[in-house]
C-alpha cells in the first residue's frame, strides 16, 4: 500500500499536469476540489465521503430474490480506472469514491443490503455478470439493444458523450465531418468507441480522410497526450470531460452528443444478468431515491445535475445494434 506521503506527492504531480486543481490549505488541500461555478465547500476527495444514506423500505426489500436477501450483501462490480467523477480512488489511493458508488450505496440501503464493491476492468465487469458472480454493475454501462440479449437494466442517469480539447483550440465538433482525419483517444470497446468508428466510416465513404484513432490504459494518459499534442482531442463521458474541464482548466468541452447516436438519448442503467430477478428491485429502489431527494442530492454534490432522470426505466430502448 503506497504511503500518504507518496499518495500527496502523486496527486500533487496530477495538479501540476492540470488533472487535478485543489484548493485550500495543508492536507485538506489535496482532499477537496472545487469546480469552477460549484456552490459549497468543494467536492470531498478524501476516504471519509460522509455520503448520503437513506433507510431500508421493506417494500422494496422484498422485491429481491430470497437469496440475495438472506445473504444480505449487494455485490457490485465497478470500474478500476481512475474516471472522476464517476469512480475513482481517493486521497489515500484505496478507498473508491464517485458518483457512481454514491447511486449504488443508496440503492443498497433503500433494499436493506450492504455494498460489496468490486473495481475490474471494463472487461471483466461483463465477465463478471455472466459467471453470475456480481448481483450487478454501477460503471456508467450504456443501454445497448446488443446488451439487452444478455442483460437487463434500470436506468438511472441520462447519457451523454463529449469531444475535449485544448483550451482555444477553436474547434467544434459538430458532426461526423468536424473529425475528419483527426486525432482521437478514446476507450477501447465502449459505445463512444462505437460511435468514432461508425463516424471514420461515414467520412470515407464520402471521400472524406477517417479518423486516427487512439487508444491509452489511463485517463492521465489521455490528457498528457492532449496537452503535448500528441492528440487533438479525447472523446469520452461527459461527466469525465466536465470535471476535467472545469478542475484543470487547460480544455475545453468542444461537442456534447447522446451516447445512444443520432435520434435516441442514451440512458445509463444498472446492470444485472438477463432474468436474474433482480432489475424490479433495482428501478424501485432507483424512484425511491428520486421521490425522495437523496437521488437529487447526490448528483448535485459531484456537479451532475443536468443528467438526471424523472425515473427509472427497466430495458428501455438503446443504442442501435452493430451492422455486420
Amino acid at each position: 500500500m503506497k504511503t500518504r506521503r507518496t499518495v500527496l506527492t502523486a496527486l500533487a504531480s496530477l495538479t501540476a499536469l492540470g488533472v487535478l486543481t485543489a484548493c485550500g490549505s495543508g492536507d485538506a488541500a489535496i482532499e477537496t476540489v472545487k469546480p469552477e461555478g460549484h456552490k459549497g465547500g468543494g467536492i470531498n476527495l478524501g476516504p471519509d465521503q460522509k455520503r448520503v444514506h437513506t433507510a431500508k423500505v421493506e417494500a422494496l426489500a422484498a422485491k429481491l430474490p430470497k437469496s440475495v436477501r438472506e445473504r444480505g450483501t449487494l455485490i457490485l462490480g465497478v470500474s478500476a480506472k481512475s474516471n472522476p467523477p464517476l469512480a475513482f480512488r481517493a486521497t489515500d489511493d484505496t478507498t473508491l469514491i464517485g458518483v457512481e458508488l454514491d447511486l449504488a450505496t443508496l440503492i443498497a440501503d433503500a433494499l436493506g443490503l450492504k455494498p460489496e464493491f468490486n473495481a475490474v476492468s471494463w472487461e471483466n465487469l461483463f465477465v463478471g455478470l455472466d459467471s453470475g458472480k456480481y448481483d450487478g454493475v454501477l460503471s456508467n454501462v450504456t443501454v445497448t439493444e446488443e446488451r439487452k440479449d444478455k442483460y437487463d437494466f434500470a436506468t438511472y442517469r441520462l447519457d451523454d458523450l463529449a469531444f475535449e480539447a485544448k483550451k482555444g483550440s477553436g474547434w467544434k465538433v459538430k458532426g461526423p465531418e468536424d473529425v475528419s482525419g483527426k486525432r482521437i483517444a478514446v476507450g477501447t470497446g465502449t459505445n463512444q468507441e462505437k460511435i468514432l468508428v461508425d463516424w471514420s466510416q461515414q467520412n470515407e465513404k464520402a471521400g472524406r480522410k477517417g479518423v486516427d484513432i487512439k487508444y491509452y490504459d489511463n485517463t492521465t494518459d489521455y490528457y498528457l497526450a492532449l496537452q503535448s499534442g500528441r492528440i487533438d482531442g479525447y472523446l469520452g463521458p461527459n461527466p469525465t470531460v466536465a470535471y476535467h474541464v472545469a478542475t484543470a482548466g487547460q480544455t475545453e468541452a468542444v461537442g456534447k452528443f447522446s451516447g445512444a447516436g443520432a435520434g435516441l438519448q442514451g440512458k445509463i442503467a444498472a446492470t444485472t444478468k438477463k432474468d436474474s430477478g433482480l432489475v424490479a428491485a433495482y428501478a424501485a429502489a432507483i424512484d425511491h431515491l428520486i421521490e425522495n431527494g437523496t437521488y437529487a442530492q447526490v448528483l448535485k454534490r459531484w456537479g451532475l445535475d443536468s443528467e438526471a432522470v424523472a425515473k427509472s426505466e427497466i430495458n428501455p430502448p438503446g443504442l442501435p445494434r452493430t451492422k455486420n
